[in-house]
């Protein structure tokens, strides 16, 4: 959702930084950014680690969920296109679920402003025992929506997210904002979800899955890649 959805990494960034300075520690951009894509808890251990403040990472995701919420809740920052694919997607049919390491409570006021049942299946980062890159996420929202992974499209923003889906079989289209994301297998790549829809994100599921399989989408170049 993070980056792909929703461009709130600048939010958590400002937050980030109120911490360190509430709590005499010290942060950097660098560190901010190696954050990207994590499970809330591992990035709250990371951290206490390098930001160097006395706090559990419990502690630490609830007074950063409490910054990033009350300001997604005053204004939601929408990445170009991505309301109009949730829309065609909805209307044409396809099963979509969103995968997030966010958890349920930064998640809501977002999901409040779409039409409800834009998301067959929610999987957030307090549902999972294991976080990206682990392929737990993407294997429970492919069981969610009925589907094999193999005929599901993963949209993501960061290799953390990419290597998830991948592992547990999905094709990814990822679409890189605040972080390069290296090529892979089963990675495709868009500079932007602008002009994306349905018919487009189906051709690369039944170009790399079986032809005629109902797909689903999950949502969160070089040698080896093929760019929209």
């Amino acid at each position: 959702m993070d980056g792909t959805l929703v461009d709130t990494e600048p939010y958590w960034i400002d937050t980030e930084y109120a911490l360190a300075q509430r709590c005499g520690g010290t942060w950097s951009q660098e560190h901010a950014l190696n954050l990207v894509g994590r499970a809330l808890l591992d990035s709250g251990a990371y951290i206490r680690e390098h930001m160097g403040i006395d706090r559990t990472p419990e502690q630490i995701v609830d007074e950063l969920l409490d910054g990033v919420v009350a300001r997604v809740q005053t204004q939601v920052p929408w990445r170009p296109g991505a309301r109009e694919l949730l829309a065609d997607l909805r209307e044409s049919g396809v099963p979509c679920a969103l995968v997030t390491m966010s958890w349920q409570r930064f998640v809501d006021p977002i999901l409040a402003q779409l039409p409800p049942g834009t998301f067959d299946s929610i999987v957030v980062g307090d549902r999972v025992t294991q976080g990206k890159p682990h392929p737990e996420p993407y294997l429970t929202a492919a069981a969610d929506l009925g589907l094999a992974p193999g005929d599901c499209l993963a949209i993501e923003d960061s290799d953390t997210g990419a290597t998830s889906a991948v592992a547990a079989g999905c094709t990814v289209l990822c679409v890189p904002h605040h972080v390069p994301v290296p090529a892979g297998e089963r990675r495709v790549f868009a500079e932007t979800l602008v002009g994306l829809d349905a018919a487009r994100l189906a051709a690369l599921v039944v170009r790399r899955g079986r032809r005629g399989a109902r797909g689903g989408v999950a949502l969160d170049a070089g040698r080896g890649a093929h760019h929209l």
